[in-house]
């Protein structure tokens, strides 16, 4: 079976979602529901490590491919996502080459920066041989790195150049925060449509958030690849929601 970062160069289609909730159960179901992969959010939610260390080791029983928003683009918490054995990070708020290079040093043992210890569930605990361990975590992890400040529009070149970035991604609503517009509003279309030809420039793949599976097919026309369609509390709200507009049958009319 090919790696998800193997997927992502490749240009496959795939879809996630986030997980806010720190409960391993989540995981598992996530898994079984055959989702490609999925993104564990330490920027927006209640995901300590202590929590994102048994939803990995959930993950990887499963085979669900588990990433990492991390809640800021510091090297430690790069390396302690990785090191429990997370497939890959997304990292929020990435504005220039050099915060983009920032996190390739952080993630990557050859660029020389990032600290080593096999140790921990990446390196199987200390039996994996260290240089064997170092090479399948560089080849394997997935660095995605969001574009979604006005500012990072102007590097958009720059940094999609970068090889071991795996994919630019779209954050629509801070984007739209940023640019100091409406989601629907032509700005953001525009914005999003500059940083999907970046994309295409480079043969780097391009993600995006998406609220709702149908807005997959309009994305997909512009060249992006790489979906995360809500979250597990979306899927459960929409769930009961749906549970509830059932039981109380059609409104009835006036």
């Amino acid at each position: 079976m090919q790696s998800l970062r193997a997927r992502i160069r490749a240009g496959e289609t795939i879809v996630g979602t986030f997980i806010k909730t720190p409960a391993p159960h989540v995981v598992e179901l996530l898994g079984l529901g055959g989702l490609d992969f999925a993104v564990a959010d330490r920027e927006h939610a209640p995901i300590g490590i202590e929590a994102l260390d048994m939803l990995v080791a959930t993950a990887r029983g499963v085979g669900l491919p588990l990433l990492v928003r991390i809640p800021s683009n510091e090297p430690v918490s790069i390396a302690s996502s990785l090191d429990v054995g997370a497939e890959g990070v997304l990292v929020p708020h990435v504005r220039n080459v050099d915060e983009a290079m920032a996190i390739v040093k952080a993630a990557k043992y050859a660029a020389g920066e990032r600290g080593f210890s096999p140790s921990a569930r990446a390196g199987l605990y200390g039996t994996d041989d260290p240089a064997a361990y170092r090479k399948r975590a560089d080849d394997g992890s997935v660095l995605m790195v969001q574009i979604e400040d006005a500012e990072a529009l102007d590097h958009l070149d720059a940094i999609a150049s970068i090889p071991e970035i795996d994919a630019l991604f779209i954050g629509p609503a801070d984007l739209a925060l940023s640019l100091g517009c409406g989601p629907t509003d032509a700005a953001l279309a525009d914005a999003i449509d500059r940083i999907a030809a970046a994309g295409r420039r480079h043969s780097k793949p391009v993600a995006i958030f998406v609220g709702r599976s149908d807005q997959i097919a309009a994305c997909t026309a512009k060249g992006i690849s790489i979906f995360v369609c809500g979250s597990d509390q979306s899927m459960i709200l929409a769930g009961a929601r749906q549970i509830k507009a059932a039981a109380n049958g059609p409104e009835p009319k006036g």
